[in-house]
């Protein structure tokens, strides 16, 4: 059996994994972990996959610059506002950490991100990847790009720019403004 073919029960052990030892911030955060474990628990064979009409665990980074003052924001084509970068698991993921810097990269075009180990945030939020809508639940990483890196847009995005981190612009939401400020205190 190879590697890849057992990358999903891997990725769901991971994510049971680290979703069971991380240590929410507050409160709220705790109750959102308390959710996400249920969803896995209630759903163990696709509850890490699009597929899942009930939700579905995804991965995204919080890419800042080098100096920590900028954060790369991707123009998303279908949503049309700006978020942090990331987004499904893939069959080829061995841990959430995995997704996230895949994602991250895909995304950015960046080589070399180097991604802090654990999550900052979680959130939950609704898309339209069913016809009747679903939800990713959302597992928040930290990437620091090296020195003088150059992104590229990739074909998910409209575009993708550098912010300074208290600077975040419109169209965007409260929680991609959280995982930001969560970002910045983590790493300075």
């Amino acid at each position: 059996m190879s590697a890849r073919s057992l990358a999903p029960d891997v990725l769901y052990d991971d994510a049971v994994r680290v979703l069971s030892s991380w240590r929410a911030p507050d409160a709220e955060q705790e109750q959102v972990r308390q959710e996400f474990l249920q969803h896995l628990k209630e759903h163990p064979e696709d509850g890490m996959w699009r597929a899942c009409a009930a939700g579905h665990i995804t991965a995204s980074t919080a890419v800042l610059d080098a100096s920590r003052t900028r954060v790369l924001l991707t123009l998303h084509a279908k949503v049309k506002a700006w978020l942090q970068l990331g987004g499904h698991c893939e069959p080829g993921d061995a841990t959430l950490a995995d997704a996230a810097l895949r994602e991250a990269t895909e995304e950015s075009g960046i080589a070399g991100l180097r991604l802090l180990p654990e999550p900052i945030k979680l959130d939950r939020h609704a898309v339209r990847c069913h016809p009747q809508g679903t939800w990713h639940l959302d597992v928040q990483y930290v990437a620091i790009a090296p020195e003088g890196a150059r992104h590229a847009v990739s074909d998910e995005s409209d575009d993708l720019a550098w912010f300074p981190v208290d600077d975040i612009p419109e169209p965007t939401d409260n929680a991609v403004r959280d995982l930001v400020a969560r970002a910045v205190a983590t790493t300075t």
